[in-house]
């Protein structure tokens, strides 16, 4: 079976005058060797293609896989990750991880409360600002937390994200509107422990695999920059057993709620009760097999990285009904 590698290298940006932050979610080349190699093992035969434009030209050469392993992350528009899935589609081509409409839904963190919290999801209290004027309409119990609607790896997460006043909402909801030309969330702070649970397969056949807790040096929010550093400015635990049920079945549940597929994460953290509650969800999930958090968690629990690749792949041969 050719399988081909779709990826958004960060240094093909970087080349190009975008910034480390713009390129945030993107992958370093030894993510791509890494997934190819564990392939190869596999049996499988692999070839490289990119991100989306240079998928489009392969497309339009003429080239054909008969699987595509996609780990694209866009950049641009909140569908940026929808579009290597729905090219595909046109194609009929299979391809690993969720399409189009599951990775747009779920890139958006507001719609993706509203699916999982009708699920019956704990969710903590929190509301969508558009505009400044949004903010008048704000009856949420403070301390809150503030983020852009649709960024990824802690992007637009920093020490001033937490809000203990009005005003300090109002300072930081109008640096995301101006700096990230996108909604903010609003949501009340959960105070609580902080997990990251890693999910294999899809439908009735998901199985929460386990998970890590984080923790984030003096308490602050998870950013872009200790998600970088995080050997500097976070711990990684495995999962207390107390905690272990609630945070597999809120997962599971959030996982069944979105009809995710084949792998990926569920943040969730702990409300000032206790309570489990969803945070996010990563269809997407980074598979570098060092520093990824999907990858680090496995390990924790005994799975290696050539393991859970192959796991992987057994759901998705499975989904998308493949010989192998």
């Amino acid at each position: 079976m050719k399988v081909g590698l779709t990826y958004d290298l960060r240094s093909w940006y970087i080349d190009r005058g975008y910034t480390m932050e713009d390129t945030a979610e993107f992958d370093k080349q030894e993510t791509v060797d890494a997934i190819a190699e564990a392939l190869l093992k596999m049996g499988f035969e692999t070839e490289p293609v990119g991100n989306c434009f240079q998928l489009i030209d392969a497309l339009s050469a003429g080239k054909k896989w008969d699987l595509v392993f996609n780990i694209v992350e866009g950049l641009y528009g909140d569908g940026r990750e929808s579009v290597v899935p729905a090219i595909l589609d046109q194609y009929k081509i299979p391809y690993v991880f969720s399409g189009p409409v599951i990775l747009g839904v779920s890139l958006n963190k507001y719609l993706t409360r509203l699916i999982v919290s009708a699920a019956g999801v704990p969710v903590s209290p929190g509301m969508l600002i558009s505009s400044m004027e949004d903010i008048r309409n704000c009856k949420l119990e403070y301390p809150l937390f503030i983020k852009p609607v649709s960024e990824g790896t802690g992007k637009g997460i920093n020490e001033k994200s937490m809000l203990s006043s009005p005003a300090e909402l109002k300072e930081m909801a109008e640096w995301i509107l101006k700096r990230f030309d996108q909604p903010a969330l609003v949501e009340e702070y959960l105070p609580g422990r902080e997990f990251t649970v890693g999910i294999i397969g899809t439908g009735d056949e998901s199985v929460a695999i386990g998970g890590m807790e984080i923790e984030c040096k003096d308490n602050l929010p998870y950013s872009v920059e200790f998600k970088e550093n995080y050997q500097e400015f976070c711990k990684y635990i495995p999962m207390a057993k107390e905690y272990t049920e609630e945070c597999k079945s809120v997962a599971l549940q959030v996982w069944k709620a979105l009809r995710s597929v084949d792998a990926g994460r569920v943040d969730v953290k702990a409300d000032r009760n206790g309570r489990i509650c969803f945070m996010e969800v990563n269809p997407l999930a980074g598979l570098h097999p060092v520093h990824s958090d999907l990858p680090i968690l496995s390990r924790m629990i005994g799975i290696k990285y050539q393991v859970l690749m192959e796991m992987i792949m057994k759901a998705t041969i499975k989904r998308n009904h493949l010989a192998v």
